[in-house]
């Protein structure tokens, strides 16, 4: 994509982000890329991956260090430059998390995600600030419609200072009364501001819908708690039997076959 068009469409996302929460970029994953890598992140869960609290959905944390298939659009022109209006530039990935909704899988819970989610060990406590301070980005590997199961989300809930994983009086199970799914083609990117409520929603087909969590945070967030081995996951995590995410360091060899643009998100993890 040229720069002016890639320019044009970081603005109007970002506006998106600002009053909805959410917006969806297209076309990231080239069309005739896209499906090799859906398969190939399938093999990589049925290989490596477990289930997550939702019953039918498959996942993978730490996904980078199983599968760099989708590793050369990390860097993409509108994704990146999204996340550097909001958070200025050494931005850094925080997850890779593939996520697959089986047929029949069952509606998840609506939370925000991490550092606002209150399930987790490492969290802002709410009341927490009204200021973008993650990114959650999620590349629809399959089409996200209504009837795959697109993410539910709810516009404009990333102004509240709580969610309902914080019992804020939410019941986190039921539908929200302005919730939406968000839809795309194969091959585009629904990027959340990480406080927005959203939810796993059912997949009533007999595909599977496959999509890739991942999250971009500005240098300045604090990453150890995720890092096995570290003093603050000691401490925060370990030391206390809290629940928390744990990401997977990626090799050396495996930094070192990254794009070059791609390197400076990763970097961190290297181990």
């Amino acid at each position: 994509m040229a720069d002016g068009k890639a320019a044009a469409a970081v603005e109007s996302a970002c506006l998106h982000l600002q009053i909805n929460g959410w917006c969806v970029v297209e076309d990231v994953i080239p069309k005739d890329r896209v499906e090799l890598i859906r398969r190939s992140v399938e093999r990589t869960v049925e290989a490596y991956g477990t289930y997550t609290g939702v019953e039918g959905v498959g996942t993978r944390k730490g996904l980078l260090a199983f599968n760099q298939s989708f590793a050369p659009y990390l860097a993409d022109k509108r994704v990146l430059g999204i996340a550097e209006v909001i958070f200025g530039p050494h931005v850094r990935i925080s997850f890779t998390t593939a996520h697959i909704n089986y047929p029949g899988n069952i509606r998840g819970p609506l939370h925000a995600d991490w550092p606002f989610n209150q399930h987790n060990a490492g969290h802002i406590p709410a009341p927490y600030p009204d200021a973008v301070m993650h990114l959650t980005t999620l590349w629809m590997l399959s089409p996200f419609t209504p009837d795959t199961g697109g993410t539910l989300v709810v516009p404009g809930s990333h102004r509240s200072s709580n969610n309902p994983s914080g019992d804020n009086g939410v019941d986190p199970l039921q539908p929200y009364p302005t919730e939406m799914q968000a839809t795309g083609d194969a091959g585009s990117v629904l990027i959340l501001d990480s406080r927005t409520w959203h939810a796993t929603a059912p997949n009533r087909t007999d595909k599977p819908r496959v999509g890739i969590a991942v999250r971009y945070a500005p240098w300045w967030l604090n990453l150890d708690v995720l890092m096995p081995g570290s003093d603050d996951r000691a401490r925060i995590v370990d030391e206390t039997g809290g629940n928390e995410n744990e990401v997977v360091p990626v090799s050396s060899a495996i930094y070192e076959g990254l794009p070059a643009e791609v390197k400076p998100l990763y970097r961190h993890w290297v181990r």
